[in-house]
This record gives C-alpha cells, sequence and structure tokens, in this order.
C-alpha cells in the first residue's frame, strides 16, 4: 500500500486547499462529461468555496501527503461513533497510486470509536462510486435526485434540473 500521511491543515494553506478540491472536482466533471458539463454551483465551479469552506469549518481537514508532497485533501466530521467523509480528492496527477485508498485506511485507524461512515458522491463520478464501493466497503443506501431530495440539504437551488448524489454508509461495527 501506498505510504501516506494525513497533516492537519494550516489556516495559511486554507486557499490552495480549497482550490485544489475544485482542481480535482473539475477533472472529474470534464472526464465525463467534456466541455458541456455546466451543472456548477455558485461560483461557476463543480463544487463552491463557500461549500469547501463550510466543510473545513465544521470538521477536521487534511493535508494527504505522499512523497513529502501534498497530493490530496480530506474533511471528516466525527460525532460519538458516527462519521462523515464531507469531502476526499486526490491530485489528478497523483490518481491511480492508491492513494485515496491509503488516505482511507488511516482514517479508520485514526477513529476506531466510528460504528458508521457516511459520504455522498454525484451520480457521473464513475471513478468515485468504484472507489467506495469496490475499494472502501461502502454500501450504497440512498439517490437524491429531483424525485427524493436530501432532507439535510438546505440548499433550495438545487431545483428539478437537480441530477442526484449517491449517499454511502460503510458499517464497521454494529451500534
Amino acid at each position: 500500500m501506498t505510504e501516506i500521511k494525513l497533516i492537519p491543515l494550516e489556516n495559511e494553506d486554507r486557499n490552495q486547499f480549497v482550490l485544489d478540491n475544485q482542481e480535482a472536482f473539475r477533472y472529474g466533471a470534464m472526464e465525463e462529461f467534456g466541455l458541456r458539463y455546466n451543472h456548477f454551483e455558485d461560483d461557476g465551479e463543480i463544487i463552491s468555496r463557500e461549500t469547501i469552506e463550510q466543510s473545513i469549518d465544521e470538521g477536521e481537514a487534511y493535508h494527504i501527503v505522499a512523497d513529502r508532497k501534498k497530493v490530496g485533501g480530506l474533511v471528516l466530521k466525527v460525532e460519538n461513533n458516527h462519521g462523515e467523509l464531507e469531502l476526499l480528492f486526490v491530485s489528478p496527477n497523483a490518481h491511480s497510486r492508491g492513494i485515496g485508498y491509503a488516505a482511507w485506511c488511516t482514517v479508520e485507524k485514526m477513529y476506531p470509536e466510528v460504528a458508521v461512515w457516511e459520504t455522498c458522491t454525484p451520480y457521473f463520478e464513475k471513478r468515485n462510486i468504484h472507489f467506495y464501493v469496490n475499494r472502501c466497503g461502502f454500501h450504497i443506501v440512498e439517490f437524491f435526485n429531483s424525485h427524493h431530495k436530501d432532507p439535510n440539504d438546505s440548499d433550495s437551488s438545487k431545483g428539478d434540473d437537480f441530477d442526484g448524489m449517491f449517499r454511502f454508509e460503510k458499517v464497521m461495527k454494529m451500534e
């Protein structure tokens, strides 16, 4: 397995963390749709600065470091025995090296008290869906779309043209 470290995000690295996250999400959309993708959040990005910063503010953010280089990041929210993987991204130039999987394994070791992990990814992110289900052992438990809205999402800007998000869970141990 690839050797990685999770280093807590320092405030002075916050802007670059946001930009790197947006680049990774943009890459995924471009890989799937090319230039025809037009489902962006407020600031013209697949994932807005506001969304990323809110995740950072409400959770714990880490750089993923491999070979002493920042190659990605993640944001977690852990309360008691429930964990949420808010964001996980690997720089496109570091894909297919086992970095995301190594980072996830590190997270599981860091939080042995978590009984259930949860995360979401857009419907078009086939690479992410494969990663969560086939590599990390998550299960798809819900599909949010215009006919089945996320009850925890107060973003009313996702009208009827909202294409969808898969919600995943990984049960680590019975509560």
